[in-house]
C-alpha cells in the first residue's frame, strides 16, 4: 500500500507538514487544490505549488477539487508531479482530460464525490492509472471516514481484476488506524490522509505502516 501524505492540515503549516514529510519514507506528498467553485473552499495556487514543490524531493500527488482541471495541467507537469486526479463531476468531457494529463507523461487520476455512482467510472478504468475514492466530501480536513463508501471498492476491485486493467484503488478522507487494515483487506493500493500521519510521531507511524503494508 503506497502512502500519500496531505499538507492540508488543521494544525500546520504546508511547508511544516513537507518538512516534517521529507525526514519519512512516505511515497508521495498530496496536494489538494480547490478552487473555491467546486468547492466552497479555495486553497494553493500554481505558484503555491510551485514554492512547495522546491521544499520536497518527493513527488507530487496532486488532488484537483476545481471546475476547470485543463487549466492546471500544464503548469503542474512541469514540477516534480507523479500523479494529476481530477474530479470526474466537474468535467463534461473526461477522456479529454486523462489524454491531457497523460499526454504530459503524468499518471492520471479520476475521482468521485460520495453521491457519485461508482458505475459512472467504470468506463474509464482501462484509460486511467488511479480510481480516487472520497470516503468525506470533498473540501475540507479532518471529516470522519463514511464506510457507506466501501462497497464502492468492492465494485471496483472486482472490475480491476476481472479485467486484468492496471488501475489502481486510491482512498482519500478519514482515513486512520481504526480503517487502515479493513482498506489493506478490501486490497486499496493507496491512501491519504494529513491528520493521522501529522497528528503524533510522523516518522514512526509512517514507519509502522510501511512495515506492516
Amino acid at each position: 500500500m503506497k502512502l500519500s501524505g496531505s499538507i492540508l492540515s488543521n494544525s500546520l503549516s504546508a511547508k511544516e507538514a513537507i518538512e516534517i514529510y521529507n525526514k519519512t519514507d512516505i511515497d508521495y506528498i498530496h496536494i489538494d487544490v480547490m478552487d473555491g467553485k467546486f468547492v466552497e473552499k479555495k486553497t494553493y495556487t500554481i505558484g503555491d505549488i510551485v514554492k512547495y514543490s522546491k521544499l520536497t524531493n518527493k513527488p507530487l500527488d496532486v488532488h484537483l477539487m476545481v471546475n476547470n482541471p485543463d487549466k492546471y495541467i500544464d503548469d503542474l507537469s512541469m514540477l516534480n508531479v507523479n500523479n494529476i486526479t481530477f474530479h470526474l463531476e466537474a468535467v463534461k468531457k473526461p477522456m479529454d482530460v486523462i489524454n491531457h494529463i497523460k499526454g504530459n507523461g503524468v499518471r492520471a487520476g479520476v475521482a468521485i464525490s460520495p453521491e457519485t455512482n461508482v458505475k459512472e467510472l467504470m468506463e474509464y478504468l482501462p484509460y486511467i492509472d488511479y480510481a480516487l475514492v472520497m470516503t468525506v466530501n470533498p473540501g475540507a480536513s479532518g471529516q470522519k471516514f463514511m464506510e457507506s463508501m466501501l462497497y464502492k471498492i468492492d465494485i471496483l476491485r472486482k472490475a480491476i481484476d476481472e479485467n486484468c486493467f492496471n488501475t489502481l484503488i486510491y482512498v482519500d478522507g478519514g482515513v486512520n488506524e481504526s480503517n487502515i487494515e479493513l482498506l489493506h483487506e478490501k486490497k486499496v493500493d493507496m491512501i491519504v490522509s494529513s491528520n493521522y500521519f501529522l497528528s503524533g510521531n510522523t516518522y514512526q507511524i509512517i514507519k509502522d505502516l510501511k512495515s506492516r503494508y
